[in-house]
C-alpha cells in the first residue's frame, strides 16, 4: 500500500509526470513520526536537459501569447489552488511536518494569493512612449527567457507559486527545483498549472541536491536564477549565475531585530515576538529573533511571553488542535539543539523550553533565552528554529546602532504607540522587509527581500515584475539621418 503522499512520479516536465529511477533515491520523512512516507529520485543528467531543452522550446510561444491570455491561466490555476486548499494543505504538513492549523491558511493560500495577483498583473505590463521633439522612443517589457527557480525546505508550495507566478506572468519559462527535503508540494503546482491551461513545458519541476541545482545553475540556456536559500548557499550560486551573466534574485537567511519600546501594548509585542520566533517551529527567514526589550518593562515582558508561549501545542500536526509542529529534519533538529546547549554555555538565562520535546518526531520545545548579550552565538547566527534570544536595551539611539550590527538586514520590526519614533527607527534599520506594531505578514501586494547579506532583488509585488522582465527600448527618427560623410 503506497502512501498517499507518493508522488506519481519524481519530476514533471513537458506537462507530465516523468520518472528515471537511476537518479539517487531521496526519502521523503514526515517530521511529526520519522517514518518515511514517500520516495523520489534525484534528476539524472538526461532528466535535467530534458527539463531545460523543455523549458527553452516552450517559452518563445509563451512570450507571444497576450498577458491577458497568460494571466488567465495563472487565475484559472489560483482558483483551482483554493478549491483544493485541503489537500494541499495535508501534503504541505507532510512535507515539512508543519501543523494543519498554520498550512490550511499560509501555504497553497499564499500560492494562490500570488498566481491571482500576478495574473492580475499579467495584462498590465506595458512599456513608454518618451517624445523628443518630433522623434520618439518607445520601451518594450520583455521576457528574459528561461528561468530556474531553486526553492528551500520551509514553504515548498508558496516558494513554487512566488517564483513561478511573476516569471509566467512576465513570458518566461521556468524550471523549479525543491529542496530535497520537501519535494513533494511543487509537483502539485505544476500539474496544477498544466490543468489550468499553462502550455506543456512552461513550468517544469526537477528533483536533486546541490549538484542537480549546480548544473541547472551554470547551464548556458538560463537567462535567471531565482534561490531562495542560506546565506553560505546564497553567495556560490550568486557566483555560479554571475560567471554566466545571469540575472539573479536572492532570497536568503537573517538575524532580524524586533524592537520593543516601552510605551508598546505588551500582549501585541509579546504576540509579535511568538509569531517571528515560532510560527513554523521558527522555520522562517525574516523571524525577528533578536528581541531588544527595553529595560523598563523587561520582567513584565518575560513574564507574559512565558505565560503564552506555555499555551503552546505540540502535538499530531493532522491535528487542527495543534498549534506547534515538530523541525523539518532530524539534521535540522540537531542543529537547534546546539545552538540551545550554545546559549546555555554562554551564559544566558533560559525562561522556558530549552530541550527536545519527549514525543516522537523532531519536536524542540518553543525556547526563549533573557540577557543575552549582542556577542553570544545565539544572537549572532541565524538558527533557524524555535529559540528567541531577548535583550535588554536604554536607548533608542542604542538599539538602533546594535540592531544594525550585523551581516544580515532581511527584517526589521518596532513596536511602540509613538508613530513618530516608529517611523524614525524603522527608517535607520538597515532592512528590506519591515514591520510596525507586527511581524513576519508577506501578503504578495508588498515587495519581500532583503539587504546587506540577506539578499538582492524583491520577490512578490510590481517589483517581481522588474526581476523577472528586461527593458527594450527603440529610437524612431521621424526625419532625416545626418553623418559626418
Amino acid at each position: 500500500m503506497t502512501h498517499p503522499a507518493q508522488p506519481k512520479a519524481s519530476h514533471f516536465i513537458n506537462g507530465e509526470y516523468v520518472e528515471d529511477t537511476a537518479g539517487t533515491p531521496i526519502p521523503v520523512i514526515y517530521a511529526a513520526t520519522g517514518e518515511q512516507i514517500a520516495t523520489v529520485h534525484a534528476a539524472t543528467p538526461a532528466i535535467v536537459e530534458q527539463a531545460l531543452s523543455t523549458a527553452k522550446a516552450a517559452q518563445k510561444a509563451w512570450a507571444k501569447m497576450t498577458g491577458t491570455e497568460r494571466g488567465r491561466i495563472l487565475r484559472r490555476a489560483a482558483d483551482i489552488m483554493r478549491e483544493r486548499n485541503h489537500e494541499l494543505s495535508v501534503l504541505e504538513t507532510y512535507d515539512t511536518g508543519k501543523p494543519l492549523q498554520e498550512t490550511l491558511v499560509a501555504d497553497a493560500t499564499s500560492g494562490a494569493d500570488a498566481l491571482e495577483y500576478f495574473g492580475g498583473l499579467a495584462a498590465s505590463l506595458t512599456g513608454e512612449h518618451i517624445p523628443l521633439g518630433e522623434d520618439w522612443v518607445y520601451t518594450k517589457r520583455e521576457a528574459l527567457g528561461l528561468c530556474v527557480g531553486i526553492g528551500a525546505w520551509n514553504y515548498p508550495t508558496q516558494i513554487a507559486c512566488w517564483k513561478g507566478a511573476p516569471a509566467l506572468a512576465c513570458g518566461n519559462s521556468m524550471v523549479f527545483k525543491p529542496s530535497e527535503t520537501t519535494p513533494l508540494c511543487a509537483l502539485k503546482v505544476a500539474e496544477i498549472l498544466i490543468e489550468a491551461g499553462a502550455p506543456a513545458g512552461v513550468f517544469n519541476v526537477v528533483q536533486g541536491m546541490g549538484e542537480v541545482g549546480g548544473a541547472l545553475v551554470t547551464d548556458p540556456r538560463v537567462d535567471k536564477v531565482s534561490l531562495t536559500g542560506s546565506v553560505p548557499t546564497g553567495k556560490k550560486v550568486y557566483a555560479a549565475a554571475a560567471e554566466g551573466m545571469k540575472h539573479v534574485t536572492m532570497e536568503l537567511g537573517g538575524k532580524s531585530p524586533l524592537i520593543i519600546f516601552d510605551d508598546a501594548d505588551i500582549d501585541n509585542a509579546v504576540g509579535g515576538a511568538i509569531n517571528g520566533n515560532f510560527y513554523s517551529s521558527g522555520q522562517v527567514c525574516s523571524n525577528g529573533t533578536r528581541v531588544f526589550v527595553q529595560k523598563g518593562i523587561k520582567e513584565k515582558f518575560l513574564a507574559r511571553l512565558a505565560e503564552r508561549t506555555g499555551n503552546a501545542i505540540l502535538g499530531d500536526p493532522m491535528d487542527e488542535a495543534t498549534s506547534f509542529g515538530p523541525m523539518v529534519t532530524e539534521n535540522q533538529m540537531n542543529i537547534v539543539l546546539g545552538y540551545i546547549e550554545k546559549g546555555k554555555e554562554e551564559g544566558a538565562r533560559l525562561i522556558c523550553g530549552g530541550k527536545r520535546a519527549d514525543m516522537d518526531g523532531y519536536f524542540i520545545e518553543p525556547t526563549v533565552f533573557a540577557d543575552v548579550t549582542d556577542d553570544m552565538t545565539i544572537a549572532r547566527e541565524e538558527i533557524f528554529g524555535p529559540v528567541m534570544s531577548v535583550l535588554d536595551f536604554d536607548t533608542e539611539e542604542e538599539v538602533v546602532a546594535r540592531a544594525n550590527d550585523t551581516e544580515f538586514g532581511l527584517s526589521a520590526g518596532v513596536f511602540t504607540k509613538d508613530f513618530t519614533r516608529a517611523h524614525r527607527v524603522i527608517g535607520n534599520l538597515e532592512a528590506g522587509s519591515c514591520f510596525i506594531n507586527s511581524y513576519n505578514d508577506a501578503p504578495v501586494e508588498a515587495p519581500f527581500g532583503g539587504v546587506k547579506a540577506s539578499g538582492v532583488g524583491r520577490e512578490n509585488s510590481k517589483e517581481a515584475i522588474k526581476h523577472f522582465s528586461q527593458v527594450k527600448s527603440v529610437y524612431v527618427r521621424m526625419g532625416d539621418v545626418e553623418a559626418a560623410f
